[in-house]
């Protein structure tokens, strides 16, 4: 179990590192990233053996920590950890002259450390923290150019959708307590009945939100304005993957109500921010701003067609199809698109990052003609873009087709099947459009067919976090059987057969169809009406303004009134209640005590007047004795 933990720890003493040293933070992350890789990698031998790899750890009273390396959660933890030191590796090209490298790359290894204490999570509680820490540290890394107003903007947005989603989890997480008794996630698992439903629904909400599946795909978009490596690792293994990995851990759990729900989520997502990728493919007006490392503005101006928008709606596209597959009742094959759309995406992301240090945006305007300046690095993009689109013998192929499969097969293949189809077909238009127009337009310099484009900072760091990510992405498919068959589930549409029947043979046609529909026609012929609207991410009613942020200020300020009146009212009671203790104080101290003290001068009178009786005189004893006789002799007479 040392190594599962040092999967975790890893990252975070690189982390800590960096904070402590303040020098070095590239070398430091760069260990720390390695090491938590090495422990994940022994933790997935171990595990495919057939080791049960758990701790137990302090926690709260009757709900302790845990820790579980279990196929997924292995398979999982090693997704992290590759990707993780693999975009550290391009970062450390990226940020070269750069300031502020230490508040980066401890940003970077935390999260990559609560990433992983998430993926290797064994009960609810400590999947709750993690959860947070890694929504605290995607905040951070979004915002890191702070000075920007896209940067702190998107940034307060990423913050804002997920956090409100983020309460159905904690809501989920007590239904399932509440029924089961304990926070060990595989115990929780066995609830059946409403309090499953309920449960399954409220989990599927809060994956919605980290996923950044409709209506909550906006902030992924606003959220480009961190810098590349930061939107590589998030999107691919760690923030926007931890809702898909969600629903994927609780597939036991999940009725066939919640399974309907998830599929149809992840349908419409999937063809919805897939229609708002294939509009971003597209060049129109002027770059945000002037040259930059990264784009100015706020993301809601004139929209423009930018590279990154069109992966970030890409990537809630991608997501969508893992939650049909979830829905179809193939949690595997889902796992499996989780695990080949983290090299596919990162590696596009990583080769965005390199155009953007060429021409200085990430507008499509002025990047056009940048593949033939760059053409190793344009290569690698196409590889990565090819695979997404599921073009054999990339790896994006066997999972995708894995997924048409599901749908095909699923009791709601009239629902889901369609939704499979139609989402293939919108990632191979908007991969084609992403490809032509950074393949053909006017270059920056180089005429076509010339040498490749000048010199890029750090571009040998640059190129082989890149490298190794898009040939992952090329061959990762040998790895989808191997896979299945360590989670213990038959990947649908995979073998010889399978991909000869109709599943997968409709979404390879998809898929081919989209591409030569992206590449021939422009994005306005193709979307006809759906293009004006698609292109500003389908803000209905305002988007984030109108629909969160708006409605969360007028809250304030309702609250704000009621704090008010509160507070007055608060007042007038504390008034009150001094006026009565003030009457209480004044009777206290001139009423009972000032009686007290009368009765005790009295009895201290009466005490020094029965003093002067005794003298001592024998005649005046004898003569208060008589006196004393002769009035009781009275007395008695008086009373006969």
């Amino acid at each position: 179990m040392t190594f599962v933990a040092l999967a975790i720890l890893g990252p975070l003493f690189g982390a800590t590192a960096i904070l402590a040293v303040r020098r070095g933070a590239a070398t430091l992350a760069l260990l720390g990233c390695a090491a938590g890789l090495v422990g994940a990698s022994v933790a997935l031998v171990r595990a495919a053996g057939g080791a049960q790899l758990s701790a137990t750890l302090p926690g709260l009273p009757g709900l302790p920590l845990r820790l579980v390396a279990e196929p997924l959660t292995a398979v999982l933890s090693g997704v992290v950890a590759v990707v993780g030191l693999l975009v550290v590796v391009y970062a450390v090209g990226y940020t070269e002259g750069e300031a502020d490298k230490i508040r980066f790359f401890a940003g970077m290894s935390f999260f990559v450390a609560a990433m992983q204490a998430l993926v290797l999570a064994g009960d609810w509680v400590l999947l709750l923290a993690a959860w947070e820490l890694i929504g605290l540290s995607s905040y951070l890394l979004i915002g890191f150019h702070l000075e920007r107003p896209a940067a702190a903007s998107g940034a307060t947005r990423a913050f804002l959708y997920t956090r409100s989603a983020d309460l159905a989890l904690y809501a989920g997480i007590f239904v399932l307590i509440a029924a089961s008794g304990t926070s060990e996630i595989s115990e929780t698992l066995r609830v059946g009945g409403p309090a499953a439903l309920l449960a399954g629904l409220l989990l599927l909400v809060a994956a919605a939100g980290k996923s950044a599946q409709t209506p909550l795909q906006g902030w992924l978009q606003d959220a480009m304005a961190g810098p590349t490596p930061v939107s590589a690792l998030l999107h691919s293994a760690t923030l926007v993957a931890a809702g898909a990995i969600l629903l994927i851990r609780a597939y036991p759990l999940l009725p066939q109500e919640a399974l309907l729900v998830a599929g149809l989520l992840g349908g419409v997502t999937a063809v919805v921010t897939g229609v708002i990728a294939v509009a971003q493919g597209e060049p129109h007006g002027e770059p945000h701003g002037e040259p930059q490392r990264e784009p100015e503005g706020e993301p809601h101006g004139e929209p423009v067609g930018d590279l990154k928008r069109l992966l970030a709606s890409s990537t809630s596209s991608q997501y969508g199809l893992m939650l049909l597959a979830v829905g179809a009742g193939a949690p595997a094959a889902a796992a499996a698109h989780l695990v080949t759309h983290a090299a596919m995406k990162s590696s596009l992301f990583l080769g965005a990052g390199v155009f953007q240090h060429a021409r200085g945006t990430t507008g499509f305007s002025g990047l056009q003609g940048v593949g033939r300046e760059h053409r190793r690095v344009f290569l690698g993009f196409a590889v990565a873009g090819l695979a997404l689109a599921g073009i054999p013998p990339l790896a994006g192929f066997f999972s995708k087709e894995a997924i048409v499969a599901a749908s095909f097969e699923s009791p709601h293949a009239p629902l889901f099947a369609p939704l499979a189809l139609a989402g293939t077909l919108l990632t191979g238009a908007y991969v084609a459009r992403a490809l032509r127009l950074l393949w053909r337009g006017e270059t920056g310099g180089a005429p076509e067919g010339g040498p490749e484009g000048g010199p890029v900072a750090g571009a040998a760091w640059m190129g082989a976090g890149l490298a190794a990510l898009a040939a992952l992405a090329a061959t990762l498919g040998v790895a989808i059987g191997p896979l299945g068959g360590l989670l213990g589930a038959d990947l649908p549409g995979f073998g010889v057969s399978a991909l000869l029947g109709l599943g997968s043979l409709a979404g390879l046609a998809a898929a081919v169809a989209g591409l030569l529909a992206g590449w021939l026609l422009p994005a306005g012929r193709m979307l006809g009406p759906l293009f004006a609207p698609a292109r500003s991410g389908f803000r209905v009613a305002g988007g984030f303004d109108g629909l969160v942020a708006r409605p969360a200020l007028a809250l304030a300020r309702a609250c704000s009134r009621l704090d008010g009146v509160v507070h007055a009212a608060v007042r007038a009671v504390g008034r009150g209640g001094l006026a009565v203790a003030y009457w209480t104080k004044l009777a206290d101290e001139r009423g009972i005590d000032g009686l007290i003290g009368a009765l005790v001068r009295g009895t201290r009178n009466l005490g020094a007047h029965a003093r002067g009786l005794q003298s001592g005189l024998v005649h005046r004893e004898l003569l208060l004795a008589a006196a004393g006789g002769a009035l009781a002799f009275v007395v008695l007479v008086i009373g006969l």
